[in-house]
């Protein structure tokens, strides 16, 4: 497969979140504003490209030399939660604020299906060392690109009286999420 398309595909056709429906706990839990969106995309986008590499490393040169393969759900969650306790480690120190902001959400990237989801995706699809980081990195930009929308969108939102209320807050951020969903089905024709 052309490295470009899988790269397009995975970022439009295939989008982590609105296609694949993974991830979508911290899509609506960090979506309220656009700031804390796009620090959660940029940490999902590290940990899930990290995560691609190591866990590809650990199927190919030792769950199947050993042939434990069986065990890949296991050891994928431990290298996931080992990346993400780096990455709120760097935060901490790096960006405090962010970090603060992301609260609960940060830690939860360990049991975000989203980063788990690509790790088995490129497994199963057997995908080389290559594909699986242009796959995760795809996903991720994916990832990035739906939930900064999703705060544009929620941030228009809330500053709207018109909405009923019956429906704002999460309602409305779930019908939103809908309605995103089928525009990037718009996108399912670019590759067959």
């Amino acid at each position: 497969m052309n490295l470009v398309w899988l790269f397009i595909g995975s970022i439009f056709v295939n989008n982590i979140l609105l296609s694949r429906f993974l991830g979508c706990c911290p899509f609506l839990g960090v979506s309220t504003k656009s700031e804390t969106a796009k620090g959660m995309g940029v940490a999902v986008i590290f940990v899930l490209v990290m995560a691609a590499v190591m866990t590809w490393l650990a199927y190919h040169l030792v769950l199947v030399p050993l042939r434990i393969e069986y065990l890949y759900t296991l050891s994928f969650i431990l290298i996931i939660a080992a990346l993400v306790q780096f990455v709120e480690l760097a935060l901490k120190k790096i960006n405090p604020a962010l970090y603060k902001s992301l609260g609960i959400f940060l830690p939860l990237i360990t049991t975000n299906c989203a980063v788990l989801g690509v790790a088995v995706i490129n497994m199963n699809e057997n995908y080389t060392l290559v594909q699986s980081i242009v796959n995760a990195l795809g996903s991720s930009i994916g990832f990035l690109i739906a939930i900064i929308l999703m705060a544009g969108i929620r941030e228009r939102i809330n500053d709207n009286e018109g909405i009923p209320k019956c429906l704002r807050g999460l309602p409305i951020a779930l019908v939103t999420a809908g309605l995103m969903s089928m525009a990037f089905m718009g996108f399912s024709g670019i590759i067959k």
